[in-house]
């Protein structure tokens, strides 16, 4: 267990007031290796947690309020405000509800929704954490990247999220795209569904079985499998895909099911310099630098000091 600012433990429901952390994940790889009959998709990726994080003050109440601090969002006046539920479909709520918790949360979003950085899933991850859960089929349950937002730092990525093989962390700095609209994760899986009709991803040929291959085998760096999927719903990613390219003389990625597009490097390296946004037509992506951070309990230190409180 962690201490939280006021020297108690995540475990200690009964605190009051205790600040937790939720970083973003970043899939670096992605493959779609094919649907099960319930119509869950078996993946294989290869993820990362990043310093971009969401803070949550929990106390003792009920109920929950998110106030919205995207980074740079100053600069692109009222880029993305506004649309978090904070209803019962909300993954806090639902986390306190899987863990027969009540509390009052005070969520401050750093990481916009449906931008593929797991933000949502991080958000419950943080509420399992508090409560002690580390069931990671439990976790799975509310969400394919909760069980990994629960453990952190660097893993292979299996089945519906619940199969995790920690791996060595490593080092990296990115460039994130936010752009200023969000991805349905269950419209691409649809669309890739439609795509797809025999149920078999590009990742399916020469694995072993429905889980994917060999244990420990890495997918390819720089896949995604679910990034024509993600067009094929919102034909303007391809824009600014192309439009990104241009600008850093890289190849963008897209994070998950979208919308953010990444590159490895610092906005420096890529010539981007000090610019908090980029522009297509009349829409405005922010530029946000982040580097990897390691798993929970080996350093759970953020070096930009974006958050502070509780694993």
């Amino acid at each position: 267990m962690t201490a939280g600012p006021r020297g108690r433990s995540e475990g200690d429901t009964n605190a009051a007031a205790i600040e937790l952390t939720a970083a973003a994940k970043l899939t670096v790889s992605l493959r779609v290796i094919g649907r099960r009959p319930d119509g869950f998709h078996l993946l294989e990726s290869e993820m990362v947690t990043l310093d971009l994080v969401d803070s949550l003050v929990v106390r003792d109440g009920d109920g929950l309020s998110v106030a919205e601090a995207f980074e740079g969002s100053g600069e692109a006046g009222q880029w993305r405000s506004g649309g978090i539920d904070t209803g019962p479909e909300n993954l806090v709520v639902r986390a306190l509800r899987a863990v027969g918790r009540t509390a009052a949360v005070d969520l401050t979003k750093r990481i916009p929704p449906g931008a593929g950085l797991g933000g949502g899933s991080a958000d419950a991850a943080a509420i399992l954490r508090w409560a002690g859960s580390a069931d990671l089929v439990s976790a799975a349950a509310l969400g394919s990247d909760v069980p990994f937002c629960l453990v952190g730092g660097r893993a292979l990525v299996r089945g519906v999220g619940e199969d995790l093989t920690p791996l060595p962390f490593e080092e990296r700095r990115f460039t994130l795209f936010l752009l200023p609209f969000g991805m349905d994760t269950g419209a691409v899986y649809a669309a890739w569904d439609r795509l797809h009709p025999a149920g078999g991803g590009s990742g399916a040929s020469g694995r072993n079985g429905a889980s994917g291959g060999p244990s420990g085998a890495l997918p390819e760096r720089g896949v995604n499998d679910l990034e024509e999927a993600a067009i094929d719903v919102e034909p303007r990613l391809a824009a600014w895909r192309d439009h990104l390219a241009r600008l850093t003389g890289h190849r963008p990625w897209l994070a998950g099911s979208g919308s953010t597009w990444f590159v490895e490097g610092t906005p420096d390296e890529l010539g981007l310099l000090a610019r908090p946004v980029v522009q297509l037509g009349s829409e405005q992506a922010l530029v946000v630098a982040v580097r990897t951070v390691p798993a929970i309990g080996e350093d759970a230190t953020h070096p930009r000091g974006r958050a502070g409180g509780a694993w």
